[in-house]
């Protein structure tokens, strides 16, 4: 009998979500400038984000821990809710892991790796071991322009997740719903074939009773 998750992975899940999207949401306001606005980025801006982001860097290890521990809470529910799977449990949750699974890819990938370049303040030919290297690396505008890129695809995959939760929670309310129109149907059909099979019984033996009488 396949496993079915209760709504406590689901917890798991959309909480941790709903968690990284209201951290992104609070970037928004540095990364918009870089990305979405048609006028010309001014340097100050570029100061300022620079400086959010090594105070978000050199945060005490508590931040740190929470969030990776937060991280590991969404992976749980989602291994949980794939545990014994149905089918519908494959289709969503299994593409529920794998774009959360893409998330934190970005994370360790973009995210951390771009948050200690800009703590320590190299970027494009002071990474570079030769001159003719220094094209390879991003420069500073460009490495910050990455890190917000990277916050709006992990924010447009956190959002995949929710939903595809959303459409499993809407998939089995409605199978919930037609297997309980059903069980009416079935239960409504007993009834009147014990209607229509009571009559004939009670003409058949006063109609025997009578023969006896005669």
């Amino acid at each position: 009998m396949a496993f079915r998750s209760g709504s406590f992975a689901t917890f798991l899940i959309v909480c941790p979500t709903c968690f990284f999207l209201g951290i992104i949401f609070s970037l928004f306001p540095y990364d918009y400038p870089l990305l979405w606005s048609t006028t010309p980025t001014p340097a100050s801006h570029y100061d300022y984000l620079e400086a959010h982001l090594r105070f978000l860097h050199a945060s005490p290890p508590l931040i740190p821990r929470i969030l990776h521990i937060v991280i590991f809470l969404g992976l749980a529910g989602l291994v949980a809710k794939l545990y014994r799977p149905s089918e519908a449990n494959m289709l969503f949750d299994g593409a529920s892991l794998v774009l959360y699974m893409c998330g934190v890819i970005v994370y360790l990938t973009n995210i951390v790796k771009g948050l200690r370049l800009v703590s320590l303040g190299q970027y494009g030919t002071d990474l570079a071991n030769a001159p003719e290297e220094a094209d390879q690396f991003l420069g500073r505008e460009e490495s910050l322009k990455v890190l917000a890129a990277s916050n709006t695809i992990l924010a447009l995959v956190l959002v995949g997740v929710l939903i595809l939760q959303a459409g499993e929670w809407y998939a089995e309310r409605k199978d919930a719903q037609e297997s309980e129109i059903l069980s009416r149907r079935a239960g409504e059909g007993g009834k009147k074939e014990k209607a229509e099979q009571s009559p004939t019984g009670r003409v058949t033996r006063q109609a025997s009773g009578s023969k006896k009488k005669q």
